[in-house]
């Protein structure tokens, strides 16, 4: 989701829109202007159903939107903190915190489809009464077609299945009988592995027999496959992380690199003898200012590392993207920003401490393996 641009805020969350959004828009307008309408509304110009089209579209979008709203504003009632909502061509994404007990997860997971079961019931009635007391059939067509698509929409996402918000629903659930979270986290992302399969091979058996939109219904089981294998290897990660701090899992002494030098000053003097992949750019204040790939710094042309100053290719370091070394490891990883990666700077007041990466995590993840297999 990290292909995105910022919308401005909803609620004071901030609102993110994916590139791919104007794909359902189009798709959406154009079965509804082609099939839809003209079968429920015969005799229209072609003006007019191109038009309802999209409207209707852009109201599954604003539907969407109070769908992932409903998610953010229940997290913030019971104190999770709200990244941002995402916005993409699959639906919507609330980046937040995790849940610190069973019954916020519970209360977080349905607000979602409660509120598009609620847009649909208005959708549905808005357009019988519209019918019922005017001659505006097209708009009323509108509005019923958008009730019984938020209602399907509410239908599917309490599916058992994690990341759909019926697995966070059985997820909770399992958490509040059995105490463990870890278990239930896992048991939800099984469902989700599950789903996502089946969704692809229907998909796929599908498009074989000549139905195109099968395809759709494959793109989405292979996402929800793909966040449903990331979930589960979190939930078998999550106890390893627990009740470590940061300065447990740094790297110390860690490389800094001045973010106002060249290119090849900081190949030669930094980057020649680094231990990690990544080198943490420093401004004047001794501050974090940025993070360096070093394969990327390595593609620079020859010519250009004499003049292009290292911050001119370094990714500027997130808001928050930092930690002290007494923070707890499980809710740093929890704040990073998505499509960041792994490579947080420990600071101890303004001093540069450690590092944490990728490899770090590794390996308080086998000492936690290690440690279970020997019985300890």
């Amino acid at each position: 989701m990290n292909v995105s641009a910022r919308m401005g805020r909803v609620l004071g969350v901030p609102l993110r829109i994916h590139w791919s959004v104007p794909l359902p828009v189009v798709l959406f307008g154009y079965s509804l202007g082609s099939r839809t309408l003209p079968a429920a509304v015969p005799d229209q110009s072609g003006a007019a159903y191109t038009v309802a089209g999209l409207a209707g579209a852009l109201l599954l979008v604003v539907s969407l939107l109070a769908h992932e709203a409903a998610h953010a504003i229940t997290a913030r009632k019971k104190g999770i903190k709200v990244q941002s909502i995402t916005l993409w061509a699959l639906g919507g994404m609330t980046e937040m915190g995790r849940p610190r007990g069973a019954g916020a997860a519970f209360l977080v997971a349905v607000a979602g489809p409660l509120t598009s079961l609620l847009v649909g019931a208005i959708g549905i009635g808005a357009g019988i009464g519209v019918d019922a007391v005017s001659d505006w059939a097209m708009p009323a067509a509108v509005l019923v077609w958008l009730g019984w698509v938020n209602v399907v929409l509410c239908v599917f996402n309490l599916l058992p299945a994690a990341p759909l918000d019926g697995g966070r629903v059985v997820q909770a659930a399992m958490w509040w009988r059995t105490g463990d979270r870890d278990r239930a986290e896992r048991a939800a992302a099984r469902g989700g592995q599950v789903l996502g399969m089946l969704l692809i091979a229907v998909g796929w058996i599908s498009v074989l027999g000549g139905a195109l939109s099968g395809l759709w219904l494959a793109i989405i089981g292979f996402f929800v496959l793909i966040v449903a294998n990331a979930e589960r290897q979190y939930a078998k990660l999550a106890p390893a992380l627990r009740g470590v701090r940061a300065a447990d899992a740094m790297t110390s002494p860690v490389e800094s690199c001045p973010d106002w030098i060249t290119v090849q000053r900081c190949i030669d003097d930094v980057a020649l003898r680094a231990q990690h992949s990544t080198l943490v750019l420093t401004a004047f204040d001794g501050r974090p200012s940025g993070l360096l790939q070093l394969p990327r710094l390595a593609r620079i042309p020859a010519p250009q590392r004499e003049t292009l100053r290292v911050r001119d290719v370094a990714t500027p370091l997130p808001q928050g993207h930092t930690c002290a070394p007494d923070d707890l490891l499980e809710d740093v990883l929890e704040r990073l920003t998505p499509g960041v990666g792994v490579c947080i700077p420990v600071m101890d007041g303004p001093r540069l401490v450690g590092i944490i990466t990728a490899r770090d995590i590794s390996r308080i993840t086998q000492r936690h393996t290690f440690r279970g297999t020997d019985g300890r």
